[in-house]
């Protein structure tokens, strides 16, 4: 009998709605849900929503922003060093530096999910092998092997990109394997062998829902180690190139500004640090509402 009749017959909540329940009820994973919802609509929808265009430029140079004294109304987080609104521009580079990180971690989740799974069901010398070249690969920091493959193709956000999610596929792979090779000795999977069941059935119908919790918990860091990598990449001028409004770029161009125009720096850092909460706090919610669900 199909899982769906199952419950419909039973008149019981699916597991997703019981998940969906107590990921309801957490305050804060909500908070990150609908911050990480506006994020994503900005990085669609950014420049509809920016006043002024990204190189547009104004007499006001290193205006502070309009709550401030000498701040303008027209300039609601002020203008840098070349008069370009400051609000325009974070909203604009939404796409560079959120959305590039999504675009990574969704690259490395298909493919480390694929190469971690089949890793998992391996045993004997395949195994042994495989886990000695992960352990090999996370003793370097993912910042530093992204700034290896950058090094070699080249400055530029999409090279950037391309680096960042090479450098965190291993994480990806070492924790579904992980995961996949810790379930395959527990009892149920197998009495499933016993049963005469398949690899794939066993992994797609066993497995893998069983260690759904691990996987988004692993996704939510990953994603949020991709928004600082990328953003550390364009602070060293080794990602995103000016004029990008990527804001790890708007940190970096703006460094030599901080006691003049501490606005130009803080601002951008703001909001790598604000995407990151907000990304943490959505991936904590669904590994508690997902553990609850379960139990």
């Amino acid at each position: 009998m199909p899982l769906d009749n199952f419950y419909r017959e039973k008149k019981m909540p699916s597991p997703l709605k019981v998940i969906w329940r107590f990921f309801y009820a957490d305050i804060l994973a909500m908070t990150g849900f609908y911050g990480v919802l506006i994020l994503i609509a900005l990085c669609l929808l950014g420049d509809l929503f920016a006043p002024y265009r990204l190189d547009q430029q104004f007499m006001s140079q290193l205006m502070p922003p309009s709550w401030s004294h000498h701040g303008n109304v027209a300039f609601f987080l002020g203008t840098d060093d070349l008069g370009r609104d400051i609000f325009s521009r974070l909203l604009i580079g939404t796409s560079s530096t959120f959305g590039g990180a999504l675009i990574v971690t969704a690259a490395a989740a298909i493919v480390g999910l694929i190469i971690g799974s089949l890793a998992g069901m391996t045993h004997g010398l395949k195994s042994a092998v495989m886990n000695h070249i992960l352990d090999t690969l996370l003793s370097i920091p993912s910042l530093l092997l992204a700034i290896i493959v950058v090094a070699f193709v080249g400055a530029s956000l999409h090279h950037a990109m391309i680096a960042v999610s090479l450098a965190l596929l291993p994480r990806i792979v070492r924790t579904v394997y992980t995961a996949v090779h810790d379930e395959l000795d527990k009892e149920y999977i197998i009495a499933a062998r016993l049963d005469g069941a398949s690899n794939y059935h066993i992994l797609r119908y066993a497995v893998l829902p069983n260690i759904t919790a691990v996987i988004v918990s692993e996704l939510t860091r990953t994603l949020s180690i991709a928004i600082l990598d990328i953003a550390a990449l364009g602070f060293l001028n080794l990602g995103a190139q000016l004029p990008s409004p990527e804001w790890g770029a708007m940190l970096g161009d703006s460094l030599e500004l901080i006691y003049a125009a501490p606005w130009t720096v803080m601002l951008p850092g703001a909001a790598i640090m604000l995407s990151v909460l907000l990304v943490n706090l959505l991936g904590d919610g669904l590994h508690r509402a997902i553990n609850a669900g379960v139990e």
